[in-house]
């Protein structure tokens, strides 16, 4: 009876941490700041709470393409992922998942968003979710990544899309309001990025990926991120302007716009892997601020989108 339950509670615990390597093959820290951009874009382009149901359904997608595309890059990166300490933890270096189901299960959760995004929400959204899966895999993770010390700026097109899928499923179309958000995130994935990337400059260097810090100095690098940093706070305030938010947004995205600049200038003073992950860890901040103090301005006080 003893070995029985011996060996149930072995079971139970394997299928847990298969169960938990699938999951961590979606990067679930990632999809968690994707999702905060989605659910203000429907907000703004209701003018209010859409339906809860839509909201649901939309997340649910956008969670399993997010999740889907995440699963292709680490398939894709599974050799460089080796090669570099704050990887080789991943499912696929350690053997937790093997190469053919990372694969097979990153479609499955590809096809699976698209029926639902098709389904329960709209074409629109549901084209917008594969393209950005599409994007990432193909020009960022195949492409740039391995070849451009622009691989970041470029390829950060796909994490802005929730943007414009948040938009799209409520409105079933787009607008100038939905493409300021995809530029604030757009604009605002390098300094964050590269912030990170200083710090683990040497991974990068070992596994040969051209990350704009292993090409330049860390000043070089927080030069060109003081430089994105501005074009994020200016197209912040282009979209008060454009969706007619209040005071409320007006102040978080002044505020924050200006601690991020402070940050980067701290960068720029002591180019340093200590200030590079301030920038990095305030930069998450900032860019949930901006999104919940854009939720709670249309539903507060409503807005023109």
């Amino acid at each position: 009876m003893e070995h029985s339950t011996t060996t149930i509670e072995k079971t139970d615990r394997g299928l847990a941490a298969t169960a938990a390597a699938f999951v961590m093959l979606t990067k679930p820290r990632i999809i968690e700041l994707l999702l905060i951009t989605t659910v203000p874009s429907m907000i703004v382009a209701k003018g209010g709470m859409p339906d809860l149901w839509l909201v649901l359904v939309t997340v649910a997608g956008g969670t399993l393409a997010a999740g889907g595309a995440n699963t292709f890059n680490m398939y894709i990166d599974r050799d460089i992922d080796r090669l570099m300490k704050r990887t080789q933890g991943r499912p696929l270096v350690t053997g937790a998942v093997s190469p053919r189901a990372a694969l097979l299960f990153g479609f499955a959760l590809e096809i699976t968003a698209f029926v639902l995004f098709v389904t329960w929400v709209n074409l629109l959204a549901g084209l917008l979710a594969v393209g950005a899966c599409l994007f990432y895999v193909f020009v960022y993770s195949l492409w740039l990544k391995r070849t451009s010390k622009q691989n970041i700026v470029i390829g950060g097109a796909a994490g802005a899309a929730p943007a414009l899928i948040g938009w799209a499923a409520v409105t079933g179309s787009l607008a100038l309001s939905p493409i300021l958000l995809f530029a604030i995130i757009f604009f605002w994935t390098p300094p964050h990025f590269w912030a990170l990337a200083i710090k683990y400059a040497d991974d990068y260097e070992a596994a040969s990926v051209p990350m704009l810090p292993v090409l330049v100095s860390i000043r070089s690098t927080a030069i060109q991120m003081f430089g994105y940093s501005v074009v994020v706070i200016a197209f912040s305030l282009w979209f008060h302007v454009v969706a007619g938010t209040s005071f409320l947004y007006l102040t978080v995205a002044l505020v924050g716009g200006v601690f991020f600049l402070w940050r980067t200038l701290g960068l720029l003073r002591r180019p340093n892997a200590v200030e590079a992950m301030k920038v990095f860890t305030f930069s998450i901040v900032y860019l949930g601020a901006l999104f919940i103090a854009i939720a709670i301005d249309v539903l507060v006080f409503g807005a023109v989108s």
